[in-house]
């Protein structure tokens, strides 16, 4: 194993670093190779295979045979394999019942983590001591993820609390459940592993009323932590007056990121600084490295003590036991648990009193994260911060100064080896970036050149000082107002950030050994060399359809529609999907990233297909974010969206235009007759797409039976398509049994959320497809639905299917 030793009486010998490092991988990679199943297996499975590797290992152990130390390798991965699928047993177990599936339960707990505040409400962890429905005691997961809106869409049913929510508050709270489940998207976030990894087995809506109240039942009856947590965050907003300002102080000092806006996460993300707005590693790291020099002072004063143990080990487990509680106070997220392991690990082989090579006490420190929680292999965090550490291990260090280097060389020399470890990390963890966020900021090496020392060495550490004095978190804010607008600048710069579409497989394989190369130990022209792996990552090859052909996906948006329509060399975008708060929109969550890990430099043209929030709320978004040549839609005249100079078009029955052998034809709204004043679902965008090779596409936006009506009797036998977008997600206004005798779909989709609160899809209106023979596909049961020329249609639930994923009845 590469790199330096840690001290110690004795090295391990080379032979065994190699076997320990072997088997520290045969681990890793049982329990990753269990994440890829799409189903569990039966229990008795998982334990007969974690049973057949301890066998394995007890052989290995007492046997003489050579390929008794390659045995180990095996057991270790069986047993990886068979305890990681006992405990997603074991979760997945515990379960909503499906007749408790959107019911109202009344539920009685107590909220377990600290509140998080958001425009239009309140999301916080609770845990159910009692449970019931129609009066009568139920089971339910004992950790469930609740919101409490406030009057979303005007419900009156859903006004918020009446005070503000405190973690250990016990409540009774009538809420609907209903079982973990997000969007599916190419590329997208895993909500459903989100909740997953924290056990958290159902989510539900709090709906308070007159009938059914919620009842404050006692105040700070549990979770003192997350009441301190609570009171610190509080504290900080309420004394801090600069709102951006607040949030970033709140999360460097309790874990809360909610706490930042969307704006500065934007500006962090885009400057490459946004790891260091969490209680990150590094944070935790340095966190234990101060303590652990405190104890070390304090501990050398006492002659007993040393006697007792002596002071540098005392100094290391001194400073792993801060840093957990730490940890433990700023949330106890998973990379702050992720470092307090490693820093345990690290501090367990130091005491064994043997040199241990570094690179085998960083595998150590992954083995043993992923044993206490092996889905942290899942997560972005877990591979750049080992790989970060792994990576300044093996390359070359920087000279250090001379014993009798004056105070200026010394500072001369700490900032060279500043400047080396920032631009290892930068080169070195580009590839895993671009792998798994698909982009890098080329400005973040410089940003991060300042960024770092402000925030770990001043910004923090004040933070933290002002749980003790709150004045101190005056100081922090300003260093961060001072932060905020250095970045500023620099965020605006039109090449800050290097977008790139998702790479294959092989790309990621050839870009992270070229990343190794670069910055190993070796010859020039092997670095050079490993330069040119990169370029596959850096550049790779986005597919787009043959001429003649179209793709379509038709994206899992929840309430609402968005389809993208790709032909060889352009691309239009239907419908951006709703807003969720007026800082979170789909054009900003879903689309936008969708779009950029497909490589999309710009849209040809936006259609919007009519004003309606679950069509329009993404659309300032995505204007604002991707370049768009060409806009279309009903909007009135005075609609924000047309205040924009982007050259707008009022849809019309009868333009058309082709694209790369690739028919578009806009069939509704007519006109004549066509006023503000008419309902806007009777305006929507109706866009028939023919494309050379492949299925017709008619995309209807949310016409009701009367516009139905209209485009039967005008066009009749010419509304034939392949793939039909049903009307209205669904709705019994739609869908009518002459205009699907006119369009004669082989396969009709239903963009609706999942348990939609409008009933989308109504059933008489799914009998109305099934009696036709009309294969029909929901988005909410599929995720995203896309299909180009004549290829097979992909449903991108049950492509990327896991096991923890949710699967409708």
């Amino acid at each position: 194993m590469g790199g330096e030793s840690y001290t110690g009486t004795m090295a391990v010998p080379p032979a065994l670093s190699l076997w320990l490092a072997l088997w520290g991988l045969a681990f890793l990679a049982g329990a990753g190779w269990q994440m890829r199943q799409a189903e569990l297996w039966l229990a008795w499975g998982y334990v007969a295979c974690a049973l057949g590797g301890l066998v394995l290992l007890g052989w290995a152990w007492w046997g003489r045979d050579v390929w008794r130390l390659t045995v180990w390798a095996l057991a270790l991965a069986m047993l990886a394999f068979g305890t990681t699928g006992l405990r997603a047993h074991w979760r997945l177990a515990e379960a909503l019942p499906a007749p408790l599936v959107a019911k109202e339960v009344v539920l009685t707990g107590v909220v377990a983590s600290m509140p998080q505040a958001g425009p239009n409400g309140w999301r916080f962890v609770f845990e159910v001591e009692q449970a019931s429905h129609g009066g009568q005691p139920v089971k339910v997961p004992t950790q469930v993820w609740l919101s409490w809106p406030r009057g979303l869409d005007g419900e009156a049913l859903l006004a918020g609390p009446e005070q503000a929510l405190q973690a250990g508050d016990r409540w009774r709270l009538p809420v609907r459940l209903r079982p973990p489940h997000g969007l599916m998207n190419p590329h997208g976030f895993d909500a459903e592993l989100w909740m997953f990894e924290r056990n958290l087995r159902a989510a539900g809506t709090v709906r308070s009323r007159e009938a059914a109240p919620a009842v404050l039942l006692a105040q700070a009856v549990g979770f003192p932590i997350e009441r301190a947590r609570q009171a610190v965050r509080d504290a900080i907003l309420l004394k801090v007056p600069n709102d951006a300002a607040a949030g970033v102080v709140a999360a460097l000092t309790v874990g809360d990121q909610s706490a930042i806006g969307p704006e500065q996460w934007a500006l962090f993300r885009d400057t490459g600084i946004a790891h260091l707005m969490s209680i990150s590693g590094l944070h935790v790291t340095m966190f234990a490295w101060g303590a652990a020099v405190l104890v070390g002072a304090l501990w050398c004063r006492s002659g007993r003590a040393m006697r007792f143990c002596a002071t540098p080990l005392a100094a290391a487990w001194g400073g792993v036991a801060l840093a957990a509680l730490y940890a433990l106070f700023a949330g106890g997220g998973v990379p702050a648990q992720r470092t307090v392991w490693m820093l345990l690990a690290v501090a367990a082989m130091r005491t064994s009193g043997l040199r241990w090579p570094t690179l085998l006490v960083l595998l150590a420190a992954a083995v043993v994260v992923v044993a206490l929680d092996p889905w942290a292999l899942l997560q972005p965090g877990f591979w750049l911060s080992f790989c970060a550490v792994g990576l300044l291990m093996v390359s070359q260090p920087a000279e250090p100064p001379s014993p009798t280097a004056g105070l200026w060389a010394r500072w001369q020399a700490a900032v060279v080896s500043g400047v080396r470890t920032q631009a290892v990390a930068t080169l070195g963890l580009a590839p895993l970036s671009l792998v798994f966020f698909h982009q890098i900021s080329l400005l973040g090496f410089f940003a991060n050149l300042v960024a770092i020392p402000l925030v770990t060495l001043v910004i923090t550490p004040l933070a933290l000082l002002g749980v003790l004095w709150s004045g101190a978190w005056a100081a922090a804010a300003a260093c961060v107002q001072a932060l905020l607008v250095a970045l500023s600048p620099l965020a605006a710069w039109p090449w800050a950030v290097w977008n790139v579409p998702a790479a294959p497989a092989w790309a990621w394989v050839l870009g992270l050994m070229g990343s190794a190369l670069v910055l190993l130990r070796l010859p020039w022209a092997l670095r050079v060399s490993g330069g040119l792996l990169l370029v596959p990552l850096l550049w790779p090859p986005a597919p787009r359809p043959a001429l003649g052909a179209a793709e379509v996906v038709v994206v899992d948006i929840g309430q609402g529609t968005a389809v993208l329509v790709r032909t060889r060399h352009h691309l239009l975008v239907y419908d951006t999907g709703p807003g969720y708060s007026p800082q979170v929109d789909a054009g900003g969550r879903v689309l936008l990233p969708l779009l950029r890990a497909r490589g999309e430099a710009q849209q040809d043209v936006l259609m919007i297909s009519h004003r309606d929030n679950d069509h329009a709320g993404g659309a300032a978004t995505l204007m604002k974010s991707l370049p768009v040549i060409s806009l279309r839609s009903s909007l009135e005249v005075g609609h924000p969206l047309l205040a924009t100079p982007v050259p707008h078009t009022r849809c019309e029955a009868g333009q058309r235009w082709q694209w790369d052998g690739v028919a578009f034809e806009v069939l509704h709204p007519t006109p004549l007759g066509d006023t503000p004043a008419e309902r806007p679902n009777a305006l929507s965008c109706v866009l028939r797409i023919a494309p050379q090779q492949g299925p017709s596409v008619l995309l209807t936006g949310d016409i009701e039976a009367a516009q139905e009506a209209a485009l039967v009797e005008r066009l009749g036998p010419a509304l034939r398509t392949d793939v039909l977008l049903v009307p209205h997600h669904g709705s019994r206004t739609s869908s009518t049994a002459a205009f699907l005798e006119a369009v004669q779909p082989k396969v009709a989709v239903v963009q609706a959320g999942y348990l939609s609160r409008y009933g989308h899809p109504a059933p008489d209106v799914m009998a109305r497809y099934a009696a036709k023979g009309i294969t029909v596909v929901r988005s909410d049961a599929c995720g995203a639905y896309t299909w180009v020329a004549n290829a097979p249609a992909r449903c991108e639930r049950e492509a990327q299917r896991r096991y923890w994923h949710h699967r409708m009845p």
